[in-house]
């Protein structure tokens, strides 16, 4: 069911805990484009640099008047280190029991070094004021993604 979230459906609502002790939930931030990204562990290569192109063209986010929501299973207290380490300026949401990644469809079957195991599949949804979702990307690469979402913001 899941698995099946497309462009034009509502985004399935969610409260998480962020890294600073409090919750986000989807509906709080209705009136606004929301950039909900999944990723698979903080403070590794891949994760940090996405991570890190999203702060540095945080300005450019905000001018769309966009919220940036990274999403993993690691626990909040991972996340406030990752943050911290890199001076990130958005909010990283803790979903250790995975329900949200379920939710929207990440929580995959992944190959790594030769053996399955279930992991976060990097993805980034792109969520309109209206809580629809505009624009759903998988198994996201992540040179050149930021631009991918700026040009998306600007249609919306």
């Amino acid at each position: 069911m899941s698995h099946g979230l497309k462009e034009g459906m509502k985004a399935p609502g969610f409260a998480l805990a962020n890294d600073q002790g409090g919750e986000v939930t989807l509906e709080s931030l209705r009136g606004k484009p929301v950039v909900l990204y999944f990723y698979p562990k903080d403070d590794t290569p891949g994760c940090t640099k996405e991570a890190c192109s999203f702060k540095d063209r945080g300005a450019e986010f905000r001018k769309y008047g966009a919220v940036i929501l990274g999403v993993s299973k690691d626990p909040v207290e991972s996340h406030a280190k990752f943050r911290t380490k890199y001076g990130l300026d958005f909010p990283l949401l803790s979903d250790t029991s995975g329900k949200v990644l379920e939710a929207y469809g990440v929580w995959k079957d992944k190959s790594i070094f030769g053996h399955t195991a279930l992991g976060v599949e990097r993805s980034t949804f792109l969520i309109d004021r209206e809580g629809v979702i505009r624009n759903a990307w998988r198994k996201v690469k992540v040179d050149g993604h930021d631009q991918e979402i700026i040009e998306a913001l600007k249609a919306l």
